[in-house]
């Protein structure tokens, strides 16, 4: 039914392909011919020169001097076996443990790098009352108001800040200027966030303002309640909140109240959340004060937090007390209620002897737990333990003035710094086993007080000074005053364990 059969190929010849080869054409260009030339040139004189130094004999063969000693040799044999001994004896003390020489040559000179000024703040002869750095070393914050005389409550002051990083920086003119209301008596950067200045003010109130801000600057404040301090405020500080990683602010007053406050941006206030009271009945006092003055309160004029316990916290008088407190008291305070949103209570627990005058300033060693500095108006700082009442030890900084401010090196256990009412800046080195101040900074104010002092705490080698005159001195230090030295700790150990007479 079905067979295989074969066909015959058919085939068709492509007509494109014939076509298109029908209409190829061939096309060539080529650029006008180019002329080249190629030419050689070389100096027509040279010369050459050479020296070489005599030849010298390198057999390093050792030529024994001319001349005989008589005895030398007998010397030698003599003192051989006491040398020895010596060595051996040497090497076996630990006299020199821990020491490290230092061949490099220190530079003691300090310089002054800037000299900063609000030309507006110094015709009104506003003096400047406090300085604060911020926590990234670059910025300064400086407070102007009144220590004197003057209508501090309505004087209009200020607040400027200056950055010494930028490029161009213009010292007469700040790269920032809040005006404020009343005398800004204490200044203190947030430490975390760069752009939040605390200040406490003449009329008792405490605000918080935000540089970051275009318009207002303000972003929390106290405003007049009765919560309020009723007092100046000397001094503010940023403490750790109830919740975590917030910062609370404590503020201390004449009138014997450390209040803390938690800053509410959204509502823009600070609201009360605790607060102490000092009341004189209920200092633990020592033999030497009377409790004859009954329930008046202290008047605060330097508060000092504790570096190593959050619960602690210093403060002095203006009766030249210095009380040690304590965040965790649950007494209450012998205080007559005031309106308070909080029930106040009485923090101090222990009482180290009194000065002659009020103190200006308490500083904390950052180096060692009990070891702190406070200064006043007996014109002198006072080295205090913890431990006990009476100060280790006593330096003279001036002989007719006062002490308004102390601070402790942030890199040498052993110095601190001490401005006067005479325009100048002592650092003592407490390692020279000496009573005089290692470096005397005058600050070229006229001889007018220096009122505040600040170490920088990231370039350690910049203080701060702020005069009366209303300038601000940034000074740089030398290394003798920054850099520690061998067994700088293991001296401030032994200074804080001796026991005062």
């Amino acid at each position: 039914m079905f067979t295989d059969e074969s066909l015959e190929t058919v085939g068709t010849e492509s007509s494109w392909r014939r076509s298109l080869q029908s209409v190829q054409e061939s096309r060539s260009c080529q650029t006008r011919p180019l002329h080249t030339a190629e030419a050689i040139v070389q100096a027509g004189h040279y010369s050459d020169s050479g020296t070489q130094t005599d030849a010298q004999d390198s057999s390093g063969e050792y030529h024994e001097a001319s001349g005989d000693h008589p005895g030398l040799k007998e010397f030698l044999d003599g003192v051989e076996e006491m040398i020895i001994k010596e060595l051996i004896k040497n090497s076996r003390s630990h006299a020199f443990d821990g020491f490290e020489v230092n061949w490099v040559d220190h530079n003691e000179t300090v310089s002054c790098i800037h000299r900063l000024q609000h030309p507006d703040a110094q015709s009104r002869g506003l003096q400047v009352t406090s300085l604060s750095w911020s926590c990234t070393g670059s910025v300064i914050a400086c407070a102007f108001g009144r220590v004197d005389d003057g209508d501090w409550s309505t004087e209009r002051c200020c607040v400027c800040t200056w950055n010494l990083d930028r490029r161009g920086l213009d010292p007469k003119r700040p790269d920032l200027v809040i005006d404020v209301p009343s005398a800004v008596m204490c200044l203190a950067f947030h430490p975390q966030r760069p752009s939040l200045i605390a200040g406490g003010l003449y009329s008792g109130e405490v605000v918080v303002w935000d540089t970051s801000r275009t318009q207002d600057s303000i972003l929390a404040q106290t405003g007049m309640s009765a919560d309020t301090h009723r007092e100046p405020v000397y001094q503010v500080q940023w403490v750790p909140g109830s919740r975590r990683g917030e910062m609370d602010m404590l503020s201390a007053g004449s009138g014997g109240r450390v209040l803390q406050w938690r800053v509410d941006g959204v509502e823009g206030r600070l609201v009360l959340a605790s607060g102490f009271a000092l009341v004189r009945q209920q200092v633990p006092m020592i033999n030497t004060i009377s409790k004859a003055r009954g329930g008046s309160s202290i008047g605060i004029t330097a508060l000092a937090l504790s570096p190593w316990d959050p619960d602690s916290f210093l403060v002095g008088s203006e009766g030249g007390l210095v009380l040690k407190c304590a965040f965790s008291s649950q007494t209450v305070a012998a205080a007559p209620p005031d309106g308070e949103s909080v029930t106040l209570r009485a923090p101090a627990q222990f009482c180290f002897s009194p000065s002659s005058g009020p103190v200006h300033s308490v500083h904390c060693s950052p180096f060692h737990r009990n070891l702190f500095v406070s200064g006043g108006t007996d014109g002198l700082a006072h080295l205090h333990s913890l431990l006990q009442p009476e100060p280790l030890l006593s330096l003279r900084v001036c002989d007719s003035s006062y002490v308004f401010v102390v601070r402790w090196s942030p890199t040498r256990p052993l110095v601190f710094a001490a401005a006067t009412g005479q325009g100048l800046v002592q650092i003592f080195d407490l390692g020279r086993r000496s009573l005089r101040a290692a470096t005397t900074i005058d600050q070229e104010a006229g001889g007018k007080p220096v009122y505040c002092l600040e170490f920088n705490p990231r370039q350690p080698h910049l203080l701060a000074a702020g005069n009366a005159d209303g300038t601000i001195n940034i000074w740089q230090l030398s290394a003798d005053l920054t850099e520690q030295g061998p067994r700088e700790s293991a001296q401030l150990e032994q200074l804080a364990n001796e026991v005062a007479d």
